[in-house]
């Protein structure tokens, strides 16, 4: 294997392990303050501190004339929208069953993809996709069948798929000129901006700022919104579709996490859907 595959390789799988990490985080996290309340937070406080690393100690130049369109569009779905209903999803909806929505990812990116920047899919990567789909349907199967989910939930974090899905290929078609982490920064910053009127306006009290709190808002700052965000803005940049295909490990990390921190089910559907998506990811990944 090429050392700039190795690379790859290793960029995806570190990247879907800490993201299938935020939803067990922000489990926690809910333990303890409000939803909009601790992820506006938690966005303002990544957004500050990766720009003042960028700004204050890199000295990296700020956005400049239509890049702050760019970076807006980009922070309102990739961040605020996409993640404030998916906040809001986790209240009434498992952190397991939520990986099973990650799956439509895939095929939404690519289906967009194809549209939008006339990029064609080839058929080995829709058979990735469905069967990617196919392993996270069998591996979420048992619970669907819990108390551990709800139409009103399901309906969320769908809408949060589609709008995270715009958001990717919306990065992807914008020939950017600042750095990756400018752009993780502003975007991040301006999600919790755009968020924080909802989180004022929902806003009933009640928060109670204790350890729970801190290490979930730590959890999700550092590793999630700076670290992850990084590594998926470096998939985008390579491929859309490609990068969109690493998503489906989510789910099995997500179940596999949910199991030992959530106590929640793992089955014999969770393995033969593991097995289902690395295949997938595999077909997907691989070049003729």
């Amino acid at each position: 294997m090429k050392r700039t595959s190795v690379i790859y390789f290793l960029t995806g799988l570190t990247f879907a392990i800490l993201w299938s990490s935020a939803s067990i985080a922000g489990k926690f996290g809910l333990q303890s303050v409000e939803a909009l309340t601790f992820f506006c937070i938690r966005f303002l406080v990544a957004g500050l501190l990766l720009l003042g690393y960028v700004h204050g100690i890199k000295r990296h130049r700020f956005p400049v004339g239509k890049e702050w369109f760019n970076v807006s569009v980009f922070g309102t779905f990739n961040t605020a929208l996409y993640l404030g209903l998916f906040i809001l999803a986790l209240e009434s909806v498992a952190a397991g069953i939520t990986s099973l929505a990650i799956a439509l990812n895939p095929l939404l990116i690519s289906v967009l993809t194809s549209v939008w920047m006339k990029r064609k899919v080839m058929v080995q990567e829709w058979i990735s996709i469905f069967l990617g789909i196919a392993g996270v349907a069998i591996a979420t199967y048992p619970l669907l069948h819990s108390a551990h989910v709800s139409v009103h939930g399901l309906i969320l974090i769908g809408l949060s798929m589609v709008v995270y899905s715009i958001g990717s290929v919306f990065y992807s078609s914008v020939i950017w000129s600042l750095s990756r982490i400018a752009i993780n920064g502003w975007q991040v910053l301006i999600g919790g901006i755009v968020l924080l009127p909802f989180a004022a306006f929902s806003h009933q009290g009640g928060n109670n700022y204790d350890t729970n709190f801190w290490f979930s808002l730590l959890w999700l700052v550092v590793p999630v919104s700076i670290f992850a965000v990084q590594l998926w803005l470096r998939l985008l940049r390579e491929d859309a579709v490609r990068a969109s295909l690493w998503l489906f490990l989510c789910p099995i990390f997500g179940l596999a996490f949910s199991t030992f921190l959530l106590d929640e089910p793992f089955t014999v559907h969770t393995a033969i859907g593991a097995t289902v998506v690395l295949l997938a990811l595999y077909l997907g990944q691989h070049k003729r």
